[in-house]
């Protein structure tokens, strides 16, 4: 079965070229088009699509349109993927898309859309509602240091600190058990503590694990 995918965005020669890299594929299906935020909303509730590939800034306001329609739809259609596409490397803006749930969601510069494979491997992954967080943002979020008064992640036992850590270079739980001389039992303690103390106990645990290394590196700068 294909992935029904709408496309939203307000420069014609750019929504053109990533509907002519989604109908290449035969696994994806575009079923509508939108140049502005209230025609993607419309466009959902007519057309039900799997997945949403939308522009970060479109009118009416052209400041974080796309954020907004992924907040949204959350709420009014949640089994809808979204990815949304910017030009730029925004730290602030990939959290607010997380905020709700990374599942089913991806942030991807524009400068991917070039690169057929990435944007439609993105569109693959949310349908199946994993995430998809493009290098570039991950540097911005290493760079990135906490400006609150108090870290999330001082809650934290220093052990459990040590377990994000490993978790952060994309260890498994088997992987980090060695590093740390742990059984995997252990780990697996800890960061089920991890989760629910960085509020992410909620989701699936590959969705957990990405959005508490997402809050790690923008707490800890890497």
């Amino acid at each position: 079965m294909s992935i029904r995918v709408a496309v939203a965005d307000d420069h014609v020669l750019v929504r053109e070229g990533i509907i002519r890299l989604i109908e290449a594929e035969p696994d994806l299906d575009v079923v509508g088009v939108a140049a502005t935020f209230d025609e993607l909303m419309a466009v959902v509730d007519a057309r039900g699509p799997d997945v949403v590939v939308t522009d970060i800034r479109m009118p009416p306001t052209g400041t974080d349109e796309g954020i907004r329609a992924a907040g949204e739809l959350r709420h009014v259609q949640p089994t809808t993927g979204v990815v949304v596409l910017s030009q730029f490397s925004s730290a602030a803006y990939a959290l607010a898309l997380l905020e709700e749930g990374s599942g089913g969601r991806a942030y991807l510069l524009k400068e991917r859309v070039s690169d057929a494979r990435q944007l439609v491997e993105a569109i693959r992954e949310v349908a199946r509602g994993g995430s998809v967080i493009d290098p570039k943002v991950i540097e911005e979020l290493v760079g990135m240091r906490s400006t609150a008064p108090a870290s999330v992640l001082a809650h934290l036992t220093p052990r459990e600190t040590e377990v994000l850590a490993e978790m952060a270079q994309g260890k498994s739980n088997a992987a980090i058990a060695s590093s740390l001389y742990l059984s995997e039992r252990a780990v697996e303690k800890h960061t089920n503590s991890i989760f629910s103390k960085l509020g992410v106990s909620e989701e699936r645990d590959l969705n957990r694990r990405v959005k508490a290394v997402v809050m790690f590196l923008a707490e800890k700068g890497g």
